[in-house]
């Protein structure tokens, strides 16, 4: 791993010739990611972010922290203990850098056994399970961070609309495995990462599976195509 995410969040902070990230999945065209939406504050995150955050409460995790803007907000202006997670070591470092006074570099599986009452995945939170097949691995792990009475609180999008619509209102999607899986690459000065496995969500198809692991989920808000969901143990 190039740690390219985390390297422009470094050079961004550091103001050290930064440049706009780039990405792209398997079925989508090369798209501008200005390093800056990583820094942004409270009023200029989207109607999902705010609101997951006006609901976290308790001890909070930040999977997938990044610059540490949803750490900083809980911290600071929420004024809750939070402890950011992200697998970029640089990130965490600007995390650091930024004031957060728990920040770990770290994979969510392999971090530790302590547990939390408000558990946060943002911006895609449901991407890092991958695929459907071991989305288990990933929501067991969660349910053993999780203190009994504790929720996590997740977004993803239903990318249905991005396949093409036949005259009687069905998708053209691909036959082998669920059309949310896809490959997603970030490149950044000239340098690419390899690949990595990305996984969109439909509310059913995560209800499923997050009853499945035993927990109770509800859609808190849905905003066009995208929504976040509460999930507490049953």
């Amino acid at each position: 791993m190039k740690d390219l995410m985390g390297r422009a969040i470094w050079d961004f902070y550091h103001n050290d010739d930064p440049k706009d990230l780039q990405t792209e999945t398997s079925i989508s065209e090369l798209d501008e990611l200005p390093v800056d939406y990583l820094f942004r504050d409270f009023d200029e995150m989207n109607k999902i972010e705010q609101k997951a955050l006006k609901l976290a409460n308790g001890k909070v995790l930040d999977i997938g922290s990044g610059a540490g803007s949803h750490s900083i907000y809980l911290q600071n202006d929420r004024g809750l203990e939070v402890t950011a997670l992200d697998i970029s070591p640089k990130s965490i470092e600007v995390c650091k850098l930024r004031g957060v006074k728990n920040a770990v570099a770290e994979n969510m599986l392999h971090f530790s056994d302590e547990t939390f009452d408000t558990i946060l995945l943002l911006m895609n939170g449901t991407g890092i399970f991958q695929s459907l097949n071991v989305i288990d691995i990933y929501l067991q792990k969660l349910n053993s961070l999780l203190n009994p009475k504790g929720q996590i609180l997740i977004d993803s999008t239903d990318i249905l609309y991005m396949f093409d619509e036949d005259e009687d209102g069905g998708y053209y999607i691909p036959a082998d495995g669920y059309y949310g899986e896809l490959d997603y690459i970030v490149h950044y000065k000239d340098e690419s990462e390899e690949p990595i496995k990305w996984l969109y969500l439909d509310f059913n198809t995560f209800k499923n599976a997050a009853e499945h692991n035993g927990f109770k989920i509800e859609k808190v808000l849905q905003d066009e195509d995208s929504y976040l969901a509460r999930l507490i143990k049953k």
